[in-house]
């Protein structure tokens, strides 16, 4: 009896372990090959609890999700012949799992099939643009056409890529050095431009002050030359009228004024008693 029961105990546990190894359970985010001797029998793309024949089968799970691939940077030659050290990155995922498994086997070889493929295809297309193009207004055109082939080529290995970038887009650090300079000395230029234009402008403006100041002054020297001169006129019309009314008085003023101006202190003049200039002193008794 206990023999029996000691024997039906292992036929139990075996029973339990075979069950076991022939259950697996596939998630909703995966897709699940089973492999029997290297050979793939069977795809499972509908999750839940699934039975394999234990110990012979295997069973490979891949992922259903949207996958990322980062690249590592790689130079590319430009239309205008400028390298470019270009980082990108592509969205995809695996939408054949049979084919996958039999060309890739893995996600690892996936990526390596995507990096030569994308790469590939950026080289081409960027090839076909200049810097300028690459770098503004003409790469959301690249991308969607680096985007386009290069699902078409990874369809063949149960891919679809749905979507690649550029993160960054540098020149090499020779070339950076170069551009530096080029754009320092354009910028030099334009400062010189600036600064004799500048200095052109000012000239102008002092001119026409210049220009300006001489005209104020001769009009204003004009005007004051008119003024003077009608002042001049008018003391002439009032001395001659006032000189018509006693032309001997006026007489009489005038020598004042020149014995004034003429005679000092100490002064020795020696003149005829006939010169008229003496005609009011000899009259003084």
């Amino acid at each position: 009896m206990k023999k029996f029961t000691y024997i039906s105990g292992i036929i139990a546990v075996v029973l339990l372990i075979g069950l076991n190894a022939s259950i697996y359970t596939v998630d909703q985010t995966q897709y699940a090959i089973v492999v029997q001797l290297g050979k793939p029998v069977r795809v499972v793309l509908d999750p839940g609890m699934h039975i394999k024949t234990p110990f012979v089968q295997q069973v490979t799970y891949f992922d259903n999700r949207l996958l990322e691939y980062d690249a590592s940077p790689a130079e590319i030659l430009t239309k205008d012949k400028k390298n470019l050290v270009v980082d990108n990155y592509s969205k995809w995922k695996i939408v054949e799992p049979l084919k996958f498994y039999k060309t890739v086997k893995n996600e690892a070889g996936a990526q390596a099939r995507l990096d030569d493929i994308i790469y590939s295809q950026l080289r081409v297309e960027l090839g076909r643009h200049t810097l300028n193009e690459i770098v503004s207004e003409a790469r959301d055109a690249i991308m969607k056409s680096v985007t386009l082939q290069s699902n078409t080529t990874s369809r063949d290995y149960g891919i679809e890529v749905i979507d690649v970038r550029i993160k960054r887009a540098d020149l090499p650090p020779e070339n950076e050095r170069h551009v530096f300079e080029r754009m320092r000395a354009e910028r030099e230029r334009q400062a010189k431009k600036y600064r004799s234009e500048g200095k052109e402008e000012s000239l102008k403006v002092h001119a026409i002050a210049d220009k300006e100041r001489t005209i104020i002054l001769a009009e204003a020297y004009k005007e004051a030359e008119q003024t003077k001169g009608d002042g001049d006129a008018r003391s002439i019309k009032i001395y001659a009228k006032a000189y018509q009314q006693d032309p001997a008085f006026y007489s009489f003023i005038r020598s004042l004024e020149a014995y004034k101006k003429s005679i000092k202190k100490d002064t020795i003049m020696v003149l005829s008693s006939e010169t008229g200039f003496l005609k009011y002193l000899k009259e003084i008794k």
